[in-house]
């Protein structure tokens, strides 16, 4: 229960331990790969810095959100499945990656890891190292491989000028006209381009196009649609220096926003997401600014901290199943009413025989359960 929530690196290592524990609880969290990328990053940057890389990262690792999280795809193989005909949902739901293997008529399953996923286990289990080499290296390096030149030239070919461009909210209108507007396997290529991904798909993906009635690229493949979207309007306010060049990181953090369709809220602490991520979000989203969220988690633990020992011991899933509900300035509670209008209503006890079915389950939870203690607040059961 909780909203889905897209968080950035620069705000769960805002954090302390303590919120982390409750930002776990009222959300489930989209895990999306650039967060491992930018947070293993550190690896090296501790190694040159004479401190031990695993210490560094660990210290984000046990922010991490454990109960309510998950992976989520790439956005380049959901993109490349987008343009060969394949849906893909963008209305707020996470995404997970993994796939399944049918092994039996009728309730046989095998879960295939995805990349995603395995990193996601053994991030979970510290071992940094290993996800660094064989998963976030390659998709740091896959990100940048993207020839930017290539992209700017093609953005330049469909006419436009970034000179031109006077705001931000102008270079997403440039943007979209441009995906709106131009000739679909046009568009194609160069999301392709955009992508680094295989140029042989173009070819699939134009036929696919054809066989739908040559409709437009955002009704044929919306989230491709999207990420071209982002991307020329990355290279508009660029070339216009509505976005500055001197940091390195914007080509990461730009990426982030290929993500949105997959949550109901994004939360970050980065300056280039609060000014350009409020213009790619669809009217039943929310843009939460990481110290805002971090202030009120903050609340929530002196607020929790105070309840009898008794209480705390059950674990945080217990004394705290929602947020609150008598705390209108209270900015958890807030986005609860926004995304999940109806967990305000009352909803009748569970039966006896119901108790007694849910039992294991409740035990398996409870076990991996999140609590707190009067000596330090949140820790991990």
């Amino acid at each position: 229960m909780g909203p889905t929530a897209l968080f950035d690196k620069s705000f769960l290592q805002s954090l302390t331990v303590d919120e982390s524990v409750f930002f776990d609880q009222f959300f489930h969290t989209v895990i999306c790969p650039l967060f491992h990328v930018e947070t293993l990053a550190d690896l090296n940057k501790a190694a040159r810095e004479g401190k031990r890389p695993e210490d560094e990262v660990g210290i984000i690792a046990d922010k991490v959100p454990q109960m309510h999280s998950a992976p989520t795809l790439s956005h380049k193989e959901l993109a490349i499945q987008n343009l060969i005909g394949n849906a893909v949902p963008m209305d707020g739901r996470m995404l997970l990656a993994g796939t399944g293997r049918r092994v039996d008529e009728h309730l046989g399953v095998v879960h295939e890891p995805t990349p995603e996923a395995e990193a996601y286990r053994r991030w979970q289990e510290r071992d940094f190292l290993e996800v660094e080499r064989r998963f976030a290296k390659g998709w740091r390096d896959a990100l940048n491989a993207i020839d930017l030149k290539t992209v700017a030239a093609g953005v330049k070919a469909f006419g436009i000028n970034p000179a031109n461009c006077k705001s931000l909210e102008q270079a997403k209108e440039i943007a979209a006209g441009l995906v709106a507007g131009r000739s679909v396997p046009d568009l194609i290529k160069l999301v392709l381009i955009v992508l680094n991904a295989d140029p042989r798909i173009e070819k699939l993906a134009v036929e696919r196009w054809k066989a739908s009635g040559r409709v437009t690229l955002a009704e044929y493949a919306p989230y491709a649609a999207h990420i071209l979207l982002v991307e020329v309007f990355f290279q508009v306010a660029l070339g216009s220096e509505r976005i500055g060049t001197s940091l390195n990181s914007n080509r990461t953090d730009i990426v982030y926003l290929y993500y949105l369709p997959f949550c109901n809220v994004f939360v970050s602490s980065d300056r280039l997401h609060e000014k350009c991520a409020p213009l790619f979000l669809r009217e039943d989203q929310s843009f939460v600014w990481g110290q805002d969220l971090k202030r009120d988690l903050r609340r929530l633990v002196a607020r929790y901290a105070a309840l009898p020992d008794e209480e705390k011991e059950k674990g945080v899933i217990c004394f705290a199943p929602t947020p609150p509900r008598d705390d209108a300035e209270c900015l958890v509670s807030n986005l609860w009413d926004r995304h999940l209008r109806t967990w305000r209503e009352e909803r009748p006890p569970l039966s006896e025989e119901m108790r007694q079915l849910l039992e294991p389950a409740l035990q398996g939870m409870r076990k991996r359960n999140r609590t707190l203690t009067p000596a330090v607040g949140a820790t991990v059961a």
